[in-house]
């Protein structure tokens, strides 16, 4: 999968004053509209994604392994950023998206798989996504 935008961009903390934001403070913005349904909760979605910190350092990315996402929204099956803005993005839409930590991986952060003593997001980090929404059924 390629970056919506380019990696320089990723890094703002701030997002543009062209974002949409939500009334839980998650924030994103659309690069390519989507022409297919809209989620609705326990819909099975295929989503593309990269994930990054405020640093700009990839943490994780479906491009890495070649496999989209799948997951059903709405369940709790992903953090509660991706389970709200992926109810408001139709299939086929691409779109950053700015999830406060409070609705990421919050105050106990995420821990490295491969080396339990450190972080791989630390506790109250705000993270960036690059989202693609493949499918939805």
């Amino acid at each position: 999968m390629s970056l919506l935008f380019s990696t320089l961009t990723v890094v703002a903390q701030t997002p543009p004053a062209d974002t949409v934001q939500t009334a839980s403070g998650l924030r994103y913005l659309v690069a390519t509209p989507g022409t297919g349904p809209t989620p609705q909760p326990g819909d099975k979605l295929v989503v593309e994604y990269s994930g990054f910190l405020p640093s700009g350092k990839v943490f994780d990315s479906s491009a890495v392994d070649g496999h989209p996402l799948r997951l059903r929204v709405g369940r709790g099956e992903v953090i509660k950023g991706w389970d709200e803005v992926l109810l408001l993005l139709p299939a086929g839409t691409r779109a950053r998206v700015w999830i406060p930590a409070a609705l990421a991986y919050g105050a106990k952060g995420a821990r490295d798989p491969d080396d339990d003593s450190r972080y791989l997001i630390p506790p109250n980090t705000d993270l960036v996504f690059d989202l693609t929404v493949v499918k939805v059924r």
